[in-house]
Parts: structure tokens; C-alpha cells; sequence
């Protein structure tokens, strides 16, 4: 039986992944957030790890509010650099395997095709830095690790995209959305089913992955089809450009990821985004958004 620690588990993933090991009986996990766990303590870490027996840490954790970190970049760094920082050092002295969760904000978005692992990461924002920085404590100190970078994460839990746009959609009947941005949304369920895919592989190949669903689109054309199979195709979605909503955070304007290394490697098969979205949406609670 696998004995697997999960941190960061009141997220949309972590929150997903024990969805998932709700439905197998040979996996023990402990789940942990904040309240449980606080990451940014190195002995606390440390002694979890060493007492827990561990085959894996999943981190889920991070600090995501990606706007909010460009005038908070103490307690940014500290969740998404130093925190993993003490995950690696524990996971080092006791021999665990980490499968650590980073982003596609570690690159500039000026490709105009997806990115690969080899690709030079040149992160533009708070947060993208500070997970990038967080990537480079993991190789330092303990480089038998797995690194998944994924984007545009939505599911059933939690403050997302897919919701807000169905709850704004019905309340305004009409929405203006991003149309310049590029990127694949990505359903955490099917991130949580790559990362356990990994966990159980017979072959561990340590490195950096990238994974999100398979397609393309807009922010624009995400809500469309969100609205649509939401049943709300009578929502009016006006495209409008990046500079219309300035943010504190520069947001890759293309940031579609290549899956070819974790397909090739791992054996993953990986969905279309809007068959995700569909599962997504069927799952939703429409009167409690």
C-alpha cells in the first residue's frame, strides 16, 4: 500500500485528488493544509516527513492570487520558493519522492508555439518568478523529483473561471472576456489522474512536465463554451482586448503547453478540453455558484 502526503489539499487539486483516493483501498493519505501543515516551517516539515513514512509528496500547495503577489512578493515567495525549499530538504532526508504542481506563468507567453520543457523560462510576474524559483529549489535539493507544469485550472471546488462566468452570466446577461490570451483550459480532475498515473507508474523518470488538457482557446472562447453547456447560450459574450483590463500581474498572452514528454513517458492519455468542461459542468451545483 502507498503511503502518499498531500499538501495544499483545500485546493482545486488537492480537493480533486482526494475525490480520487476516496475510490481506491490500496492508498493511505494524508491530506494537509495550512491548519495542519504550515510549510514555510522547516522543523514542522522536516519532522512530518521523517515521522510519516512517506513514498510520495504531492504539493498542491501555492500561492495563487497572481495580481495580489505583485505588492505582496514576502509572503509570495515564501509559500511558492521557501516552502518547497523545505519540502525538498525533507523529502531528501527521508527518501520520498516529491510530484510538485507549477505553472506556465514560468514563461514570457511571447512564444507563438507550445512550449516545451527544453524551452527557457523567463517568468513576468511576482508569481511566475517565485514558482520558477520554487522549480529551482526542488532540482537543487532534491532532483529525483517530478515538476508538472499545468494552466488554467477549473473543477468542481472552490473560486474558478468556469463558475464566476456562469454566475455572472446569469446575473448580467452579457460579458465582455479576454480574447488575446492563449493557453488550454485545464480540468483538475485529469491533473489529479496524471499525477496519480505517475505515482503508480512501474518506472519513475524524474524531471519537468508539462501537462494541461489537449486544445486550444481563448478566454473568450472558454466562456462560450462554458455558457453554452452551461445552458446559457442566451448570455452575450463580447471579445475585448488585454489592455482593456489592466491587471498588477502581466498575463502570458500564449502560454499553450506541449504534452509530447509526460505522453511519451508516463503513457498518458489525456482529454480534450471541452469533453472535460462537459464532465466538469455536469457536476455542478447550478444553484450554489
Amino acid at each position: 500500500m502507498k503511503k502518499i502526503l498531500v499538501t495544499g489539499s483545500n485546493g482545486q487539486l488537492g480537493r480533486s485528488l482526494r475525490r480520487l483516493a476516496e475510490k481506491r483501498d490500496d492508498l493511505l493519505v494524508d491530506f494537509t493544509d495550512v491548519a495542519e501543515l504550515d510549510l514555510t516551517d522547516r522543523q514542522a516539515v522536516e519532522e512530518t516527513v521523517a515521522a510519516g513514512g512517506y513514498d510520495f509528496i504531492i504539493n498542491c500547495a501555492a500561492y495563487t492570487a497572481v495580481d495580489k503577489a505583485e505588492s505582496d512578493e514576502v509572503t509570495a515567495a515564501r509559500i511558492n520558493t521557501e516552502a518547497v525549499g523545505n519540502i525538498a530538504r525533507a523529502a531528501r532526508a527521508a527518501k520520498t519522492r516529491v510530484i510538485h504542481i507549477s505553472t506556465d506563468y514560468v514563461f514570457s507567453g511571447k512564444h507563438h508555439s507550445p512550449y516545451d520543457e527544453l524551452d527557457e523560462p523567463y517568468p513576468t510576474s511576482v508569481y511566475g518568478r517565485t514558482k520558477l524559483e520554487g522549480e529551482g529549489m526542488l532540482k537543487s535539493f532534491c532532483p529525483d523529483s517530478v515538476i508538472i507544469r499545468t494552466a488554467w485550472l477549473y473543477s468542481e471546488f472552490g473560486s474558478n473561471f468556469v463558475k464566476t462566468i456562469l454566475r455572472k452570466g446569469v446575473e448580467l446577461g452579457a460579458l465582455k472576456v479576454v480574447s488575446d490570451q492563449i493557453g488550454t483550459p485545464t480540468y483538475a480532475g485529469d491533473l489529479a489522474d496524471a499525477i496519480m498515473a505517475i505515482a503508480d507508474a512501474e518506472e519513475w523518470t524524474p524531471g519537468v512536465y508539462h501537462f494541461t488538457d489537449e486544445g486550444v482557446a481563448s478566454w473568450y472562447d472558454f466562456a462560450i463554451e462554458i455558457l453554452r453547456i452551461g445552458g446559457h447560450p442566451e448570455v452575450k459574450v463580447a471579445p475585448c482586448a488585454t489592455r482593456d483590463y489592466p491587471t498588477p500581474a502581466c498575463r502570458p498572452s500564449y502560454s499553450v503547453l506541449d504534452k509530447s514528454k509526460i505522453k511519451r513517458i508516463y503513457g498518458i492519455e489525456i482529454p480534450y478540453w471541452r469533453d472535460s468542461l462537459a464532465k466538469c459542468i455536469a457536476g455542478l451545483d447550478m444553484q450554489n455558484l
